[in-house]
C-alpha cells in the first residue's frame, strides 16, 4: 500500500519530513521545533531546524472541575449581558475598551483564571458614538422606479433588412490594365500562304487497289509442318469409342494398387540398391555361437539368457561384425537383433583391448543409440550381462532423470554407452562425454529415430566418433528415412534380411474386430478379463489413463505407461507387469518399441494405428523368441477400408469379424489364450 494512502477505517496519520517519522494529530499541533517529548526538533545548534527549549509557552494543562464550573458561570453572565445591552448610542467608543499597560488589548490568555470581566448595565456604549454615514442624496428604496413601470422596448424604428438599398458595384473603379489591348482589338494570327483546309489537295495513293479489290489471303503455298508418326485427326478414335469412366478399375482397387506400389518403392529402396542377402532358418540349423566366433564366456552367458542356438539374423550378422565390416540388417521385432549386435560388439572390444591395461576414467569404445528410454534399458539388460561376463562395463545415458549419476559413471570410466541421442549430445556439448575413441556405433531402430526427429542429432554424433569407426544399423524396417545415414556413414555395408518371415511361418495370429463405438468399452473389458498378460495400445495418453481406470473399476489389475509419467514410474509400471503384479498394461506408442516381456500373449489395439510400421512394432510385443501370440485390432465400420489398405502394406492377411458384447468370439480369444498359457 502506498505511504500516502491510509487503511480504510484507520486513523489519519501525518508525516513530518523534518523528524523522519509519522506523528499523530496531537503531535502535529505542537509548535515547530518541539518533538512529541517536548524536546527541540534538532539537537545540533548548527542545524537549521534547531529550536532551543523555552519556558515562555508552557504546555496547557487540563481544566479542573472548579475552573470548568467558573467558566460555565461566566458564560451565563455574558449571555445575560447581551440581552440587557443599551442602545447603540450609549456604547463607548472602540478605543475606550479596557486595555493593558502597553495600550493594546490584553490577550485573553493573559487574564487570570476566575477573574474574567463581566458586563452588565454599566458597560459603556461605543457603537453609537461613531459618525453616522450620510445617505441624504441616496433615494429611498420605495422611490425607485419599479421594473414594471419602465417603458416597453420598441424596435419599430429600426430599418428592416428588406428595406436596405441593394448593393451596387457600378461605382467601383475598374481595374486599369494600362496599354493592354482588348481581346477584340488583338490582330489575328497570320498563316501566310497556308491554304485553307478545304482547299488542300487530296492524298494520292496512286495505283493502290481499293480495299474491296484486294485478293483473298491464301495459305496454300506455306510449307506444312511434319508431325512424323502423329496420326491424322480424322484417324483418331471418336469420343464415343473411348472407354467409359465406369469401365476402369474401381477406386478401392486403384488405392490398393497405388499403396502396394508405394510400399514396394518406399520400403525396398535401400535393399534394391544394396542387394540384401536373405538368410533363412535352414541355413543356420547346425550352427552355434561358438562356431560363429564368440568366446566361451560369452557363449555360456548367452545360454544363461536362454539363447542356446543362434537365430537367423544372429547367424547372419555376427561373422561380418567380428570381421569389422559395416552391417545393415533388417529383421522382425523379437527376432533377436539385440544379441545379434550385442554379443559381437563385446567380443570386438575385448579383442581390441587384449594385452592393454585398463585405465581409470577411460573413454568409451562403443556406442549404442536407441529411440526411447525403455528400449535403451531393454538393450542394457542384455548387453550388460554379456559385458560383465568378460569384465567390461556399461552405462545408460538417457533423459528424464538427473545426469549426476550418469556423469559420475563417465568419470570412473566405461567401455560401452547405451542411450538416447538427446542426452548423449547434451553431455557431449557440456564436455562431460568424449566420443573421439568410439570404435563401434550401433543404431537400433534407426527408422524410428528418424521419424522422431533424431536424424540430424544422429548425423552429428556419428561425425564425432573415431575416423573409420564401424557402423551397425539394425531395424525392423529399412526405408528411405535411413538412406541418408547409409549413404554418408556406411562403407560397403553387408546387408542382411531374414527370409521366410512371412505370415505363414509366423507364430502370431492377427484379427480385426469391427464394432460399434458405443460397445467398445464393454468389449475391451471382455478381452482383457483373463489370467494371461495383456498389452493394450492407445493413441493418446489421456485415453491410456482412462482405460487403466476403467479396468481397475471392474476388478482387473492394470497400470498405464505413457510419456507424461517420469522415468521412475514408467520403469516401476513395466516391472509390475513383468513380475505378474498386474495383468494388463495400457501403453501409448512410446512403449511400442521398448517393451520386452516374453510372456505377453495378447496385444489389443484399442486405437488402430495410423501406419503399417506402427502396426508391425505393436504386434512385435507378442510372439517373441518363437512363442505364440495374438494381435486383436478394434475398428469401427468407418475405418474398415483404411485398415484394409494398411494391412496390405504390412503384408498381413487378417480376417474382419463383426462383434458385439457377449459374443462367443470374445470368449474364444480369451479361452484360447488361456490354453496357450497352460501349455
Amino acid at each position: 500500500m502506498p505511504k500516502n494512502k491510509k487503511p480504510a477505517g484507520g486513523r489519519a496519520q501525518n508525516f513530518e519530513p523534518r523528524y523522519g517519522k509519522k506523528t499523530s494529530y496531537q503531535d502535529a499541533k505542537r509548535r515547530p521545533g518541539q518533538s512529541s517529548a517536548g524536546t527541540p526538533g534538532s539537537k545540533s545548534p548548527s542545524h537549521r531546524g534547531y529550536r532551543p527549549e523555552s519556558d515562555e509557552a508552557p504546555r496547557k494543562n487540563r481544566w479542573s472541575a472548579q475552573e470548568r464550573a467558573g467558566r460555565d458561570e461566566a458564560r451565563g453572565i455574558r449571555s445575560q449581558a447581551r440581552d440587557v445591552r443599551g442602545p447603540r448610542d450609549d456604547r463607548a467608543p472602540r478605543d475606550d475598551r479596557r486595555s493593558d499597560a502597553a495600550g493594546g488589548r490584553r490577550p485573553y490568555e493573559a487574564q487570570p483564571r476566575g477573574d474574567r470581566r463581566t458586563f452588565g448595565d454599566a458597560r459603556p456604549s461605543y457603537r453609537d458614538d461613531r459618525p453616522r454615514r450620510d445617505f441624504s442624496d441616496r433615494p429611498n428604496r420605495d422611490d425607485r422606479p419599479r421594473r414594471d413601470d419602465r417603458p416597453a422596448r420598441s424596435f419599430d424604428d429600426r430599418p428592416r433588412r428588406d428595406d436596405r438599398p441593394a448593393r451596387s458595384f457600378d461605382d467601383r473603379p475598374r481595374r486599369d490594365f494600362g496599354d493592354r489591348p482588348n481581346r477584340d482589338d488583338r490582330p489575328r494570327r497570320d498563316f501566310g500562304d497556308r491554304p485553307a483546309r478545304d482547299d488542300r489537295p487530296r492524298r494520292d495513293f496512286g495505283d493502290r487497289p481499293a480495299r474491296d479489290d484486294r485478293p483473298a489471303r491464301s495459305f496454300d503455298d506455306r510449307p506444312r509442318r511434319d508431325f512424323g508418326h502423329r496420326p491424322n485427326r480424322d484417324d483418331r478414335p471418336r469420343r464415343d469409342d473411348r472407354p467409359r469412366r465406369n469401365d476402369g478399375p474401381s477406386r478401392s482397387n486403384w488405392a490398393a494398387e497405388t499403396a502396394a506400389k508405394a510400399h514396394q518403392d518406399h520400403v525396398d529402396t535401400v535393399h534394391e540398391r544394396l542387394q540384401a542377402e536373405a538368410v533363412d532358418a535352414a541355413s543356420v540349423a547346425q550352427a552355434s555361437f561358438g562356431d560363429l566366433g564368440l568366446g566361451e564366456n560369452i557363449v555360456r552367458q548367452l545360454e544363461a539368457l536362454g539363447a542356446a542356438s543362434p537365430f537367423p539374423i544372429q547367424a547372419a550378422t555376427i561373422p561380418p561384425i567380428l570381421e569389422g565390416k559395416d552391417v545393415l540388417a533388417r529383421g522382425r521385432t523379437g527376432s533377436g537383433k539385440t544379441i545379434a549386435f550385442g554379443a559381437p560388439l563385446v567380443e570386438s572390444i575385448l579383442r581390441s583391448q587384449a594385452g592393454k591395461r585398463r585405465e581409470f576414467g577411460r573413454s568409451p569404445k562403443a556406442l549404442i543409440l536407441a529411440p526411447t528410454r525403455e528400449l535403451a534399458l531393454q538393450i542394457d539388460r542384455t548387453v550388460q550381462a554379456i559385458a560383465r561376463s568378460v569384465g567390461l562395463f556399461t552405462t545408460q545415458i538417457y533423459g528424464g532423470v538427473p545426469q549426476a549419476r550418469q556423469v559420475g559413471a563417465l568419470k570412473k570410466g566405461v567401455d560401452i554407452i547405451i542411450g538416447t541421442p538427446g542426452r548423449i549430445e547434451d553431455l557431449q556439448n557440456q564436455g562431460k562425454l568424449d566420443l573421439s575413441e568410439v570404435q563401434i556405433v550401433v543404431l537400433d531402430e534407426a527408422d524410428h529415430m528418424s521419424e522422431l526427429g533424431f536424424l540430424e542429432p544422429m548425423q552429428r554424433i556419428l561425425r564425432l566418433v573415431q575416423d573409420g569407426a564401424q557402423k551397425l544399423l539394425f531395424s525392423a524396417t529399412l526405408d528411405r528415412e535411413v538412406a541418408a545415414l547409409v549413404d554418408e556413414f556406411l562403407v560397403e555395408p553387408a546387408v542382411y534380411e531374414v527370409a521366410g518371415e512371412s505370415q505363414d511361418t509366423s507364430t502370431i495370429d492377427h484379427r480385426v474386430l469391427v464394432l460399434d463405438h458405443r460397445d467398445k468399452a464393454e468389449i475391451l473389458n471382455s478381452l482383457v478379463d483373463r489370467d494371461g498378460k495383456t498389452l493394450v495400445f492407445s493413441r493418446t495418453r489421456a485415453y491410456a489413463e482412462m482405460l487403466a481406470e476403467q479396468f481397475e473399476d471392474v476388478g482387473i489389475p492394470a497400470v498405464a505407461l505413457h510419456g507424461d509419467l517420469n522415468q521412475a514410474k514408467r520403469t516401476r509400471n513395466l516391472q509390475r507387469l513383468t513380475d505378474g503384479k498386474v495383468r494388463v498394461l495400457v501403453a501409448t506408442d512410446v512403449a511400442a518399441r521398448g517393451i520386452h516381456v516374453d510372456d505377453i500373449d495378447l496385444v489389443v489395439q484399442a486405437d488402430a494405428p495410423d501406419e503399417y510400421k506402427t502396426y508391425l512394432h505393436r504386434s512385435g510385443r507378442t510372439g517373441r523368441a518363437g512363442r505364440t501370440g495374438t494381435v486383436v485390432t478394434l475398428v469401427t465400420r468407418q475405418r474398415r477400408r483404411r485398415m484394409t489398405e494398411m494391412l496390405e502394406r504390412a503384408e498381413i492377411d487378417a480376417p474382419f469379424e463383426d462383434v458385439r458384447p457377449g459374443d462367443d468370439l470374445l470368449e474364444e480369444i480369451s479361452g484360447r489364450q488361456l490354453s496357450n498359457v497352460d501349455a
